[in-house]
């Protein structure tokens, strides 16, 4: 029997029998591979995701990889068989927001696989096909499960726009952090700082291609071109905007608690900073996190550091919100 996690409301799960659904015309069936666990997947789990983000009851599950099994009228038959992950904005591709590229702020309100539609926590996941994106035939889906979170790192390195030769810097160890410091990477920066509270994410970092570490109770500079937030920490957007020289570009993609430390306006306008945000990934950050990742520029595995399968669901929410310094990306395996 294939099974599906159900979170029926906050802090209330069961896992029930999985039929799959059939593909209606302009939708593709997905055999699940791996699904990854984030905070906001905790979140739903906790009830703490914002009002009008999660819709109960639900199958979470917004970060995966898998291979088309079968498709509906209007789908290329081509796709069956290929190893794909997919964007979990269903956004409506009318209003203006949406031709214009910017889906994840669709006009037509939110709506998100994982969090208001069916997610991938279940052998299969039925969706509309044109939020498919193709993946290498011989990539490894287990890191492909961690391309979600990818692309929206992707989202903030387009937004920072680095050039060659730019002092950059990342704000945060997590899985996003990792993954800023390959993006930035690959831009070849004169220097790569990342800051963070845990210095055993130091070895990683450099692997990745930091040339300076340093945590937040150190001294730190104060002249980058570009810094990218990740921690999500209630003075992370601040710790952020100090690194920058005069004329900075910060991109914030962390959601911090109720509370935290704002930014001083005044000092924004007369240090001329350029500050842009990120919420999701549209098109085109996952259109480049599938080329970057398919060129061998992302190496996502060695954040992984469990792999469960789905019937630990609890057990896997615990790890994520343990602390441990051991527990880097939890993945499931249906």
């Amino acid at each position: 029997m294939s099974s599906a996690v159900v979170i029926e409301a906050p802090g209330a799960y069961r896992l029930t029998e999985h039929t799959p659904r059939e593909p209606g015309p302009g939708e593709a069936l997905v055999r699940v591979h791996a699904v990854g666990i984030c905070g906001s997947d905790r979140e739903v789990y906790q009830g703490n995701r914002p009002e009008g983000y999660v819709r109960y009851p639900l199958t979470p599950g917004h970060e995966w990889s898998g291979t088309v099994d079968r498709v509906g009228a209007g789908v290329p038959g081509s796709l069956v068989g290929r190893k794909v992950v997919g964007e979990g904005f269903r956004n409506c591709q009318v209003c203006d927001r949406c031709h214009a590229g910017e889906t994840t702020l669709c006009g037509a309100g939110y709506e998100e696989t994982g969090f208001t539609q069916p997610g991938a926590m279940a052998a299969t996941l039925t969706l509309p096909a044109r939020l498919l994106h193709v993946l290498p035939d011989d990539c490894d889906l287990t890191a492909a499960a961690l391309l979600e979170p990818a692309a929206c790192i992707a989202a903030a390195a387009i937004k920072a726009n680095a050039l060659p030769g730019e002092r950059v810097a990342v704000v945060g160890t997590g899985t996003l952090g990792m993954f800023a410091v390959q993006f930035l990477t690959a831009g070849s920066p004169a220097e790569l700082l990342v800051v963070g509270t845990r210095g055993d994410r130091e070895a990683l970092s450099r692997q990745y291609g930091a040339t300076d570490f340093r945590t937040k109770d150190q001294e730190l500079p104060d002249d980058f071109d570009v810094v990218i937030e990740t921690a999500g920490s209630a003075d992370a957007a601040r710790v952020s905007a100090a690194l920058l020289r005069r004329g900075g570009r910060l991109v914030l993609t962390g959601i911090p608690a109720p509370g935290a430390q704002g930014l001083d306006p005044t000092e924004l306008v007369v240090r001329q900073l350029e500050v842009h945000t990120v919420f999701g990934a549209p098109p085109d950050a996952w259109a480049h996190t599938v080329r970057v990742f398919g060129a061998g520029l992302l190496d996502p595995l060695p954040l992984v550091s469990h792999e469960l399968p789905l019937e630990e669901f609890p057990q896997a929410i615990e790890l994520v919100g343990s602390g441990d310094p051991k527990v880097g990306k939890v993945l499931l395996r249906p």
